[in-house]
């Protein structure tokens, strides 16, 4: 039987899944992967227009499910449901991680002017006040801007990903400030083409959470 730890990936849309697996195939290829994916996640947060109760609640079910799979620790790649993965982790013994948990460590680690580009709008948010709560507890300050990247998430889903990667580096390029984080896991695989047209540096999220993980499990 493989000793390896087994890590259940949450996904609330396809596009999500081929950068964190790549990034674990790359950084911790022994570590044994599950894929959840729950497509409605999105589009009933989208028509409620905010977080439910019983959206929360639906959560918990998946992480309760995980543990009764043999997870070892769960991640979440959608980064609009801060509170619901929140409420998961209250309710479980082993780790439960937000999708970019770790990028805020690093964002935040310094005072600093930052660019948050996210091609979904709901997730903006939720994710302001991460980072905000991260970099007071953290004892630094980090002067934020935020940006929607307008048609890169449609372009993505629809089978277009060139279209996607460009939009969200000609955003890039536009940025004035210290670093630039990338938003959503499936902005991460834009990197290449962005750093290529700028200085900034720019944070993604799915190396730094399998670093992460790999610390807290390997």
């Amino acid at each position: 039987m493989s000793t390896a730890p087994k890590i259940f990936l949450c996904h609330a849309a396809a596009v999500a899944m081929p950068p964190i697996v790549d990034s674990f195939r790359a950084n911790w290829p022994q570590a044994r992967l599950a894929n959840l994916l729950e497509e409605s996640w999105m589009p009933d947060l989208a028509d409620d227009g905010r977080l439910t109760d019983t959206m929360i609640e639906r959560f918990v079910m998946i992480g309760h499910y995980c543990v009764k799979a043999g997870a070892n620790a769960i991640l979440f790649t959608c980064s609009a449901f801060g509170p619901a993965i929140e409420e998961v982790r209250r309710q479980l013994k082993i780790p439960v991680l937000k999708p970019n948990e770790a990028m805020y460590d690093e964002l935040t680690k310094n005072n600093c002017s930052a660019s948050l580009l996210a091609t979904f709008q709901p997730s903006i948010p939720s994710m302001v006040t991460e980072i905000h709560d991260t970099a007071k507890a953290n004892g630094t300050q980090v002067k934020l801007n935020t940006q929607l990247v307008e048609g890169a998430l449609a372009a993505l889903q629809g089978n277009n990903p060139s279209e996607h990667n460009r939009l969200i580096a000609a955003m890039a390029a536009k940025q004035q400030c210290d670093v630039i984080a990338f938003a959503q896991f499936s902005m991460a695989p834009a990197l290449k083409l962005a750093a290529a047209q700028v200085k900034t540096p720019i944070l993604t999220t799915p190396d730094s959470a399998v670093a992460k993980l790999k610390t807290m499990l390997a």
